[in-house]
């Protein structure tokens, strides 16, 4: 079994950098019981499985996971299946993954999805009183029980916040970009955002008041990677 993987960067700033890694594959080259054995091996914060639709067709379908385990929803890995999808020539409206339907658009250099804001999983929020408090954080100082996320205004007026997440219960023990974080925040604050997470990646969001978040951000792609 060949399988090939493209690996892309989610997030990253304007001019491409930063960006959280994810692997994108074509569903239909690897059977399902192999799927949390390649993304164990290939050791992002998730990899995404995407059956490819019908030529005509707006929607696909797609399942993701982490290293050790499968996620019914995940913002940067559906974000990056749009980006690639579209990048294949086979943009779509919407994308089917275990929690439901996500809804796709494409914004100038941008891809963003949109979500129920009930679909990010629940963790602990740390409201931290400024950027020199956050980037102190040890990730090794929180328990590993529960995700952690940290965050910060920068610019309260704009919306503009910093922030950090820890993710160790899924192997993952600081996340550089976290889509779904992004969904939590944006309704916990009720406005719209834009957030530099980790080392400078960024995520933009639109808060609904019907209980929907848009998230949007700028994909570039790595490369390629073949496992055995």
């Amino acid at each position: 079994m060949n399988v090939e993987v493209t690996v892309l960067r989610v997030f990253t700033d304007p001019d491409g950098n930063f960006g959280n890694a994810l692997g994108v594959v074509d569903a239909s080259t690897v059977a399902p019981d192999d799927r949390q054995r390649i993304a164990t091996e290939l050791g992002f914060s998730e990899t995404i499985f995407v059956d490819l639709p019908q030529e005509g067709a707006t929607t696909a379908h797609a399942h993701i996971f982490t290293p050790v385990t499968e996620l019914p929803f995940a913002g940067h890995p559906t974000v990056g299946a749009a980006w690639w999808l579209r990048e294949n020539g086979l943009p779509i409206h919407t994308l089917q993954v275990p929690a439901g339907i996500v809804q796709v658009s494409y914004v100038d250099d941008r891809t963003a999805i949109r979500a129920p804001a009930e679909w990010a999983p629940e963790f602990a929020i740390h409201d931290l009183s400024s950027v020199e408090e956050l980037a102190a954080a040890d990730p090794a100082e929180f328990p590993d029980d529960v995700e952690h996320y940290l965050w910060t205004w920068t610019d309260r007026d704009n919306g503009h916040v910093r922030a950090r997440m820890f993710v160790a219960d899924l192997d993952v023990p600081e996340d550089e970009a976290t889509g779904s974080a992004a969904v939590r925040i944006t309704d916990y604050l009720s406005r719209d955002l834009t957030i530099t997470q980790g080392k400078g990646s960024q995520i933009y969001t639109t808060w609904s008041p019907e209980g929907w978040v848009l998230v949007a951000g700028h994909v570039v792609c790595d490369g390629h990677k073949h496992l055995g």
